[in-house]
């Protein structure tokens, strides 16, 4: 069962998008959004191979700006580059000693960001999402405890749920609450906090 009083709070009112979720998660340690999404991009899916135009087109950026991020990484050998015909193929080098704690961190994110943006595309009338238990506190056990707030499509979420467990390969626990409920628990755990 779900405790209310690990609440964090993650979205409110379907204005977050995964730009956002990126942005609070790993800005605060790598400066460039580029960058951010170059790692996404590459330690996710590590079979994933990019050239230069095609990923300045994907991110919606010059290619200088994408390209000054992939000479960054690749001096550092984080990727590795491969010439074909006219094209340099960029991928993640797999044998760097940071890898495993890079695709770590990446599929954490993504795996928290992709049942966000799910959640919001999806469920229908959304007013509030939670990430709460163990995740919420940084741990990651395997399980994601998630406090669903408002007038959810029982049917999509247990869908959504299903194939993001598939994806991210952690189970998904979700307490679906209206507004009232949520509310009625908000008081009774003031009500306890004065005591």
């Amino acid at each position: 069962m779900l405790t209310a009083p690990n609440i964090s709070y993650i979205m409110s009112s379907k204005t977050t998008h995964i730009e956002t979720i990126l942005d609070n998660l790993l800005t605060g340690i790598i400066s460039s959004k580029t960058r951010i999404k170059l790692l996404m991009r590459f330690f996710f899916n590590p079979k994933t191979q990019s050239y230069l135009r095609e990923l300045a087109k994907e991110f919606n950026v010059s290619s200088n700006a994408v390209r000054e991020e992939l000479n960054q990484l690749t001096s550092t050998n984080l990727l590795k580059s491969e010439k074909s015909g006219r094209r340099v193929y960029y991928m993640a080098n797999t044998e760097h000693s940071l890898f495993p704690e890079l695709r770590s961190m990446v599929s954490k994110v993504m795996g928290i960001s992709q049942i966000i943006d799910s959640i919001i595309n999806r469920l229908g009338n959304l007013e509030n999402a939670y990430l709460i238990g163990d995740h919420a506190e940084g741990k990651d056990t395997g399980i994601i405890d998630i406090l669903l707030v408002g007038d959810i499509d029982q049917y999509h979420l247990n869908d959504l749920t299903r194939k993001t467990e598939r994806y991210i390969k952690r189970k998904i626990r979700s307490l679906v609450l209206s507004r009232e409920e949520y509310k009625k628990i908000l008081t009774e755990l003031e009500k306890r906090r004065r005591c």
